[in-house]
């Protein structure tokens, strides 16, 4: 019987981009997951099958015991009907829309005054209180990914998938949003599953780790465990490298 714990997720997934072969298997039972590994090892093209964003050639995506994608029963729900939010390392908002049109796009079937006020509720939970108004042009760089999260929470995702959501940003910026990001979770509860390359970012907001490399997934279970004892030579070795 699957279970249908919130924020349950269950992978498999094999298929190809060119020459390279992604075939990863892991399960997380909620919380805040880290996809760590180098350059090419296959995260973010993984965090797309999560989203729908790419579909695979074999496997299945199970999201608190509904199945958004399976390979054999020809499953693949699209972006919209899976309950999943994300957040790209570039922000992705509406240059020609305000901040408060950004966080609502999703929201088009609410009435108005239930979605003004979702609005700017997000607002103030990501520290944006009284920017509604203003655009995009107008934020600074961390500013920017606020509003990004605050859009992806808006439909009250079942899970939320960020792709290196930092790593364009300055090192102290970088430093407050991971503080503002675990918050974040424990206030809403959303399950998340980060993409990053950084130990710190690993360490500081994630619970549960998943180690890429080549696409194949090399070490999986509960981050300080497998800090502490890695599960075999290229974890340990990946878990060593203060940047990749």
């Amino acid at each position: 019987m699957v279970s249908t714990r919130p924020g349950r997720l269950l992978v498999r997934l094999q298929t190809r981009r060119g020459a390279f072969a992604l075939d990863v298997a892991f399960e997380t039972p909620g919380g805040v997951t880290a996809l760590f590994g180098p350059s090419g090892a296959g995260k973010s093209l993984t965090l797309r099958h999560l989203a729908g964003l790419e579909r695979g050639a074999q496997g299945r995506i199970e999201l608190a015991g509904r199945t958004l994608f399976a390979g054999d029963r020809d499953i693949d729900l699209p972006p919209r009907e899976r309950g999943v939010g994300m957040v790209f390392q570039e922000y992705a908002l509406f240059p020609h829309m305000s901040v408060a049109a950004n966080v609502g796009y999703g929201l088009q079937a609410l009435a108005r005054t239930e979605r003004r006020g979702r609005v700017v509720d997000l607002l103030e939970r990501v520290g944006l209180a009284g920017y509604g108004a203003r655009r995009p042009e107008s934020l600074s760089g961390g500013e920017r990914q606020r509003v990004a999260l605050a859009r992806a929470l808006a439909p009250e995702p079942g899970l939320l998938l960020l792709d290196e959501p930092f790593g364009a940003l300055d090192f102290r910026v970088r430093r407050g949003l991971r503080r503002e990001l675990r918050a974040l979770h424990e206030a809403t509860g959303v399950p998340m599953v980060l993409v990053t390359h950084s130990l710190a970012e690993v360490r500081e907001l994630s619970d549960h780790l998943v180690l890429l490399d080549r696409g194949r997934v090399v070490g999986t279970g509960a981050t300080e465990a497998l800090l502490a004892e890695p599960p075999n030579e290229v974890a340990a070795e990946l878990l060593g490298a203060e940047d990749l």
